[in-house]
Protein backbone atom coordinates (compact mmCIF):
# COMPACT_ATOMS: atom_id res chain seq x y z
CA UNK A 1 0.00 0.00 0.00
CA UNK A 2 2.93 2.54 1.11
CA UNK A 3 4.32 2.04 -2.56
CA UNK A 4 1.34 2.51 -4.37
CA UNK A 5 0.37 5.50 -2.41
CA UNK A 6 3.99 7.02 -3.30
CA UNK A 7 3.70 5.79 -6.92
CA UNK A 8 0.72 8.31 -6.88
CA UNK A 9 2.72 11.09 -5.10
CA UNK A 10 5.76 11.04 -7.81
CA UNK A 11 3.54 10.68 -10.55
CA UNK A 12 1.07 13.70 -9.41
CA UNK A 13 4.79 15.85 -8.66
CA UNK A 14 5.55 14.71 -12.65
CA UNK A 15 2.40 16.07 -13.92
CA UNK A 16 2.71 19.00 -12.04
CA UNK A 17 5.93 20.01 -13.28
CA UNK A 18 5.01 18.83 -16.66
CA UNK A 19 2.42 21.11 -16.13
CA UNK A 20 3.95 24.14 -14.74
CA UNK A 21 6.68 23.85 -17.90
CA UNK A 22 4.29 23.66 -20.37
CA UNK A 23 2.25 27.11 -19.03
CA UNK A 24 5.70 28.66 -19.01
CA UNK A 25 6.32 27.55 -22.60
CA UNK A 26 2.79 28.75 -23.74
CA UNK A 27 3.88 32.88 -23.28
CA UNK A 28 1.23 35.05 -24.35
CA UNK A 29 -1.34 32.13 -25.29
CA UNK A 30 -1.48 31.25 -21.86
CA UNK A 31 -2.40 34.46 -20.63
CA UNK A 32 -4.60 34.99 -22.91
CA UNK A 33 -6.16 31.36 -22.10
CA UNK A 34 -6.36 32.90 -18.24
CA UNK A 35 -7.70 36.30 -19.59
CA UNK A 36 -10.48 34.13 -21.04
CA UNK A 37 -11.49 31.97 -18.19
CA UNK A 38 -11.37 35.02 -15.33
CA UNK A 39 -13.29 36.99 -17.95
CA UNK A 40 -16.35 34.40 -17.75
CA UNK A 41 -15.99 33.82 -14.09
CA UNK A 42 -15.51 37.54 -13.98
CA UNK A 43 -12.74 37.51 -11.42
CA UNK A 44 -10.94 41.02 -10.98
CA UNK A 45 -7.87 39.40 -9.36
CA UNK A 46 -7.53 36.79 -11.22
CA UNK A 47 -7.45 39.05 -14.56
CA UNK A 48 -5.13 41.55 -12.46
CA UNK A 49 -2.72 38.89 -11.47
CA UNK A 50 -1.95 38.49 -15.28
CA UNK A 51 -0.47 42.30 -15.51
CA UNK A 52 2.70 42.91 -14.70
CA UNK A 53 3.70 45.55 -11.78
CA UNK A 54 3.96 48.19 -14.87
CA UNK A 55 2.04 46.93 -17.67
CA UNK A 56 -0.40 49.60 -19.66
CA UNK A 57 -3.98 48.63 -20.39
CA UNK A 58 -5.44 49.61 -23.62
CA UNK A 59 -8.98 48.83 -23.47
CA UNK A 60 -11.63 49.84 -26.52
CA UNK A 61 -13.14 51.98 -24.15
CA UNK A 62 -10.72 54.41 -22.85
CA UNK A 63 -7.21 55.89 -23.78
CA UNK A 64 -4.76 54.16 -21.48
CA UNK A 65 -5.24 52.40 -18.16
CA UNK A 66 -1.63 52.07 -16.33
CA UNK A 67 -0.31 50.12 -13.63
CA UNK A 68 -2.19 47.30 -10.97
CA UNK A 69 -4.29 49.59 -9.10
CA UNK A 70 -5.81 51.50 -12.13
CA UNK A 71 -6.30 47.98 -14.17
CA UNK A 72 -8.09 46.37 -10.98
CA UNK A 73 -10.31 49.71 -11.11
CA UNK A 74 -10.98 49.13 -15.07
CA UNK A 75 -11.85 45.57 -14.76
CA UNK A 76 -13.89 45.93 -11.12
CA UNK A 77 -16.03 48.97 -13.27
CA UNK A 78 -16.43 46.50 -16.12
CA UNK A 79 -17.40 43.41 -14.28
CA UNK A 80 -19.89 45.92 -11.72
CA UNK A 81 -21.95 46.55 -15.58
CA UNK A 82 -21.50 43.54 -17.17
CA UNK A 83 -21.61 39.62 -16.82
CA UNK A 84 -19.41 37.62 -19.56
CA UNK A 85 -20.95 34.42 -20.69
CA UNK A 86 -18.65 33.76 -23.73
CA UNK A 87 -15.41 35.03 -24.50
CA UNK A 88 -12.52 33.76 -27.17
CA UNK A 89 -9.41 35.18 -28.07
CA UNK A 90 -8.00 34.22 -31.81
CA UNK A 91 -4.77 35.33 -32.54
CA UNK A 92 -1.34 34.83 -33.95
CA UNK A 93 1.36 34.30 -31.44
CA UNK A 94 5.01 34.34 -31.23
CA UNK A 95 7.50 34.06 -28.70
CA UNK A 96 11.29 34.77 -28.07
CA UNK A 97 13.23 34.68 -25.19
CA UNK A 98 11.45 36.30 -22.31
CA UNK A 99 9.31 38.44 -24.57
CA UNK A 100 5.84 36.94 -27.06
CA UNK A 101 3.46 39.14 -28.76
CA UNK A 102 -0.16 37.86 -29.68
CA UNK A 103 -2.39 39.65 -31.94
CA UNK A 104 -5.47 39.25 -33.36
CA UNK A 105 -9.35 39.08 -32.38
CA UNK A 106 -11.23 38.72 -28.99
CA UNK A 107 -15.15 38.28 -28.91
CA UNK A 108 -17.57 38.63 -26.05
CA UNK A 109 -20.13 38.05 -25.03
CA UNK A 110 -21.47 40.66 -22.86
CA UNK A 111 -25.00 40.76 -20.33
CA UNK A 112 -25.48 43.90 -19.28
CA UNK A 113 -26.43 43.37 -15.25
CA UNK A 114 -28.99 45.96 -15.82
CA UNK A 115 -30.75 44.37 -17.77
CA UNK A 116 -31.30 43.70 -21.43
CA UNK A 117 -30.31 41.47 -24.62
CA UNK A 118 -26.62 40.50 -24.58
CA UNK A 119 -24.18 42.14 -26.98
CA UNK A 120 -21.22 40.31 -28.80
CA UNK A 121 -18.78 42.90 -29.70
CA UNK A 122 -15.24 41.69 -31.74
CA UNK A 123 -12.34 43.95 -31.34
CA UNK A 124 -8.89 43.81 -32.54
CA UNK A 125 -6.41 43.14 -29.86
CA UNK A 126 -2.48 42.94 -29.38
CA UNK A 127 -0.54 41.92 -26.94
CA UNK A 128 2.82 41.59 -25.30
CA UNK A 129 3.99 39.63 -22.55
CA UNK A 130 7.47 39.15 -20.44
CA UNK A 131 8.41 36.58 -18.00
CA UNK A 132 8.20 37.76 -14.93
CA UNK A 133 9.56 35.40 -12.02
CA UNK A 134 9.21 32.36 -14.43
CA UNK A 135 5.86 33.97 -15.26
CA UNK A 136 4.41 35.25 -17.98
CA UNK A 137 2.18 38.47 -17.90
CA UNK A 138 1.00 41.50 -19.92
CA UNK A 139 3.12 44.27 -20.18
CA UNK A 140 0.55 46.09 -22.59
CA UNK A 141 -3.01 44.74 -23.67
CA UNK A 142 -4.58 46.97 -26.56
CA UNK A 143 -7.67 46.38 -27.47
CA UNK A 144 -9.69 48.17 -30.11
CA UNK A 145 -12.90 48.75 -32.11
CA UNK A 146 -12.40 48.69 -35.94
CA UNK A 147 -13.59 51.69 -37.56
CA UNK A 148 -16.09 51.26 -39.76
CA UNK A 149 -15.30 51.17 -44.08
CA UNK A 150 -14.98 54.76 -45.75
CA UNK A 151 -17.44 55.37 -47.56
CA UNK A 152 -16.70 54.15 -51.34
CA UNK A 153 -15.85 56.81 -53.95
CA UNK A 154 -17.62 55.46 -56.71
Amino acid sequence: MKITVSLVAVMLLVLSADAARAQSADGIKGVDDAWVAAAKKGDVEAIVALYAPDAVYYPPDAFEVRGAAAIRKAYTEWFAAVTIPDARIESTYTTSGDLSLGYGTATLTMQPKAGGAPQTLTVRVTAVAKKVGGKWMYLADHASAPLPEPPSSK
